[in-house]
C-alpha cells in the first residue's frame, strides 16, 4: 500500500516508529576497511539482516546474513530468556538483533531463533560458507567471537560455553549450581537501569574469560498474569524492588585452558553494584558502586590472583551517573572517565580534565592512539544554548574540535581511519549515516526507512525565568488570528528521557496531535538530559520538581503563543505517565485532563537501582520523601487536591518493568475516592507496545479522549 494512503497512526506503528529500514548497529573494522551493520528490507519489515559495506575500492554493499534465507521461511521462535533479555534494551525488531565481532571484524556471531551462526564478514573469505550454523545446545544467548576469531563463547540455559569457530570441541567453562544462578548474563538492576547487558568479556589475548555470577536467589519473587488467558500460568519473575535485596553478583576469571577459575575481589558489601566491566591490553578494570550509588571505584584487576587495586575514587553528595563507553584506558594506561567537576560534565584523562563548561560530556565513543571521540551537547559555559543539539567532538591534550556540523543530533562510530557519523536534522526524516575516511566523506550508508506523511514544524525555544528546554508545535495550517488552540503537554520530563531534540522524527507524534487541533508543548525540565549535573540532580528527593518545571514552561509560553489556558492537557508514557497523573491529581488548577501511560503509582514497587537513586533507600530515607513522591500509598490517594479531573490511564498486563500493579492500584485508589477515571488494560503487552493495530489504536483512542475531556469533540 502506498505510503501516501496511510494515516499517521497507521504508519507510524507499522514501522515501528520509522526506525524499520533504517541501518543501525555499526561497527568499523580497525583498519578501515569494512563497516558492517544491520538493517531490514524495508520501512516494515522487522526482520534484520546483517550487511557489509567494502571500502576498498568502490564502496559498495552485500549481504551477509538474511534471517529469512537461514530459517527457510520457518517463523522465528524466542526463548523467554531472550524475550526478556529484548524486553530489557527495548527491543522490538525482529531477525538478527545484534551481532559481536573479533577484534579484526572479520567473524560475526548472532543468535537467530535461539541458535548459533558465525559469519565470514570478509569479502570472498576463505570458510566452507559465509554463514556457518554450528550444533550446540540452544537457546543461545548473546554470542561473542574471541579477539583472534577462533572461539566463540555464548550463554545457554544459566550457563557460559565456548566452541571453537569451526564448531568443534564445544564445552561447559561455567555451568549454575542452582536455579537461581546465572554465568554470563547481566542482572535484572544491570540490564534494565545500567546500561550494563553483557555479562562475560574476553581477555585481548584469548586466553581466559571474565565471567559474571548472578545469584537472585535473595530477590523478591512477582508474578506477571494475563488475565484475558486465565488458563496460562504466570510469569514468575525475580524483581528487586525498592529497599529488597538485589541479585548477589561475582566476577570470575576463567582461563580457557581450564585450569580453574579465580575470584576477583573487591568490597561487594560496601560496594555491591558491578556497574562496567572492561579486558584491555593493561588487564581487567571495573567500576564498582555503592548501593546508594553516592561512591564508586575504579579498580584495576589481577586475573591471576584476583586482587584489585584502586586507580580512583568518586563521591557525589546526590549520585553518580553512569556513562557510555567509560571508563575506559589510553593506549598508555590512563584511566578516561567521565565526571563531574566545576559544575560541569567533563572528559578526564587521568586527573586532567580535557573538556570545559562549555560541553556537558554525555558518552564516550571511542579511545583512539592520539585522541578521545566524544558526544556532548551545549554546557552552562556555553555562549549558544544550542537547544536539542547533540554533537561528536574530537578531543586530545591540544584542545577540541567539532566532528559533526550543522544543527542535529549526531552520533558515530570509529574504527581506525574510518569514521560513520549519524546524523538527524529537523530538516530531513531519519537519520544520515555518512562514512568519513580522514574527515572526507566516502560513502553513505543506505537507509529503507519510509518517509512520514506528516512533517513536524516544532520550534525549539527555553521558557521561563528557569529557561526550560521546550519545543511547541502548532497545527499544520494554522495561522495568526486562529485564536488560541487547546493545548497538549507532551513530556517524558524525567531522568534519562530527553524529548526536546533537533531531529525531524523526534516530534512527528506530537506534530500529528498538533494536527488534531492542540498547541503541543515538549519540555524537559529538571532532572532531563543534557545541560548540566546541577540541571539533572535538582529532582533528589523531588520527583514533584519535574511537575513545577512543566507548570512553569506552560505559563511561560502561553504569552508567546496561542494558548488557551483554560484547556489544557498532558499526556506521557512510563516516567511521563506518572508525570501526566501527578498533574491531573496535584495540579488540577493547571492541568484539565490526562493520560498516563504506564505509570509509576508506588515508588516502592519500581526497581532498586532507578529509586534508590533519586529517593533513596525507604528503610532509611525521610518517611514522607516516598509518599509525597508517590501518587499512591497504602493509605489511597497521596497527597491530591480536592478538584477532580478526566484520567485515562493505559497499562499493558505483561509489563515486568513497571507492572500493572501500579496502574491497579491507582484505580482503585480513585474509586475510593470517587474519582471517575477510564482504564485501558492492554492484554499481551509490554512495556512497549510494538503491535500494529494496538500502537495504532492507542494513538486514536487518545485523541478522542482528550476531545471529550476539553470539550472539543
Amino acid at each position: 500500500m502506498p505510503t501516501e494512503h496511510l494515516s499517521f497512526p497507521r504508519q507510524h506503528a507499522r514501522t515501528q516508529r520509522f526506525t524499520l529500514g533504517a541501518p543501525r548497529a555499526f561497527t568499523v573494522a580497525p583498519d578501515g576497511s569494512r563497516v558492517v551493520f544491520l538493517r531490514s528490507a524495508s520501512g516494515t519489515e522487522r526482520a534484520q539482516a546483517l550487511w557489509v559495506l567494502d571500502l576498498e575500492g568502490d564502496p559498495h554493499e552485500r549481504p551477509v546474513a538474511d534471517p529469512a534465507a537461514l530459517l527457510a521461511g520457518a517463523g522465528e521462535q524466542l526463548s523467554a530468556a531472550e524475550r526478556a533479555r529484548r524486553e530489557r534494551s527495548r527491543e522490538g525488531g525482529a531477525g538478527i538483533v545484534g551481532y559481536a565481532v573479533d577484534e579484526a571484524v572479520e567473524t560475526a556471531a548472532f543468535t537467530l531463533s535461539g541458535r548459533l551462526y558465525v559469519a565470514d564478514l570478509r569479502p570472498g573469505g576463505t570458510s566452507p560458507a559465509p554463514v556457518r550454523q554450528l550444533d550446540v545446545p540452544g537457546p543461545v544467548i548473546d554470542p561473542r567471537p574471541s579477539p583472534d576469531g577462533r572461539y566463540v563463547a555464548y550463554t545457554v540455559r544459566g550457563a557460559l560455553r565456548v566452541v571453537a569457530a569451526d564448531g568443534s570441541g564445544d564445552r561447559a567453562v561455567a555451568e549454575p549450581e542452582a536455579e537461581s544462578v546465572t554465568y554470563g548474563l547481566a542482572e535484572f538492576a544491570a540490564a534494565e537501569e545500567m546500561d550494563r547487558s553483557r555479562g562475560f568479556w574476553w581477555a585481548p589475548d584469548s586466553s581466559a574469560l571474565l565471567v559474571e555470577r548472578a545469584d537472585d536467589a535473595p530477590v523478591a519473587r512477582w508474578w506477571i498474569a494475563d488475565p484475558a488467558r486465565p488458563a496460562a500460568e504466570p510469569a514468575r519473575v525475580a524483581y528487586p524492588s525498592a529497599g529488597t535485596p538485589n541479585a548477589e553478583v561475582r566476577l570470575f576469571a576463567y582461563p580457557l585452558d581450564g585450569a580453574g577459575r579465580t575470584e576477583i575481589g573487591w568490597d561487594r558489601k560496601r560496594y555491591p553494584y558491578l556497574a562496567r566491566v572492561g579486558w584491555d591490553a593493561h588487564g581487567p578494570l571495573l567500576l564498582v558502586q555503592s548501593r546508594d550509588q553516592r561512591g564508586q571505584l575504579y579498580l584495576a584487576a589481577d586475573p591471576a590472583t584476583g586482587e584489585t587495586r584502586m586507580v580512583h575514587a568518586d563521591e557525589d553528595p546526590r549520585w553518580l551517573d553512569l556513562h557510555a563507553g567509560a571508563p575506559a584506558r589510553t593506549p598508555d594506561g590512563r584511566l578516561v572517565r567521565i565526571t563531574d567537576e566545576g559544575g560541569a560534565r567533563v572528559l578526564a584523562v587521568g586527573d586532567r580534565p580535557l573538556t570545559s563548561d562549555a560541553f556537558h560530556v554525555r558518552g564516550l565513543l571511542d579511545v583512539g592512539a592520539d585522541d578521545l571521540l566524544v558526544q556532548v551537547s551545549a554546557g552552562p559555559g556555553a555562549e549558544e544554548p544550542e537547544t536539542g543539539e547533540i554533537h561528536v567532538l574530537r578531543v586530545n591534550e591540544l584542545g577540541t574540535e567539532r566532528v559533526s556540523t550543522g544543527a542535529g543530533v549526531h552520533g558515530a562510530v570509529r574504527g581506525g581511519p574510518v569514521t560513520v557519523l549519524v546524523s538527524s536534522t529537523l530538516e530531513r526524516p531519519g537519520q544520515r549515516a555518512r562514512v568519513l575516511r580522514e574527515g572526507e566523506e566516502i560513502a553513505v550508508v543506505a537507509s529503507h526507512a519510509e518517509s512520514p506523511v506528516i512533517a513536524p514544524r516544532p520550534t525549539l525555544t527555553r521558557a521561563g525565568k528557569s529557561k526550560i528546554p521546550a519545543a511547541v508545535l502548532l497545527p499544520s495550517g494554522y495561522r495568526e488570528g486562529d485564536g488560541p488552540l487547546p493545548v497538549l503537554l507532551d513530556p517524558y520530563g524525567g531522568p534519562h528521557g530527553q524529548r526536546v531534540l533537533a531531529a525531524h522524527n523526534a516530534h512527528l507524534t506530537s506534530q500529528w496531535f498538533a494536527d488534531q487541533g492542540f498547541a503541543v508543548i515538549v519540555a524537559d525540565g529538571r532532572g532531563s538530559p543534557g545541560h548540566s549535573p546541577a540541571w539533572e540532580k535538582a529532582i533528589r528527593h523531588e520527583f514533584t520538581a519535574t511537575l513545577d518545571d512543566q507548570v512553569e514552561a506552560v505559563h511561560a509560553l502561553a504569552e508567546e503563543f496561542p494558548l488557551d489556558l483554560s484547556r489544557v492537557s498532558i499526556r506521557g508514557w512510563s516516567y511521563g505517565g506518572y508525570l501526566s497523573a501527578l498533574a491531573v491529581l496535584r495540579r488540577p488548577d493547571v492541568f484539565h485532563a490526562g493520560i498516563a501511560g504506564a505509570p509509576v503509582t508506588d515508588w516502592r514497587l519500581y526497581d532498586t537501582h532507578y529509586t534508590e537513586r533519586y529517593l533513596g533507600d525507604p528503610a532509611e530515607a525521610d518517611g514522607e520523601v516516598y509518599a509525597r513522591n508517590s501518587l499512591v500509598t497504602d493509605e489511597g490517594l497521596s497527597a491530591a487536591a480536592n478538584q477532580h479531573r478526566p484520567l485515562m490511564i493505559v497499562h499493558g498486563l505483561a509489563d515486568d518493568n513497571v507492572v500493572a500493579a501500579h496502574t491497579l492500584r491507582l484505580s482503585s485508589a480513585l474509586l475510593a475516592a470517587g474519582r471517575p477515571h477510564e482504564v485501558l488494560p492492554l492484554s499481551g503487552v509490554t512495556h512497549m507496545t510494538p503491535q500494529e493495530q494496538v500502537a495504532e489504536n492507542l494513538l486514536l483512542l487518545q485523541v478522542d479522549f482528550l476531545k471529550r475531556s476539553l470539550g472539543m469533540a
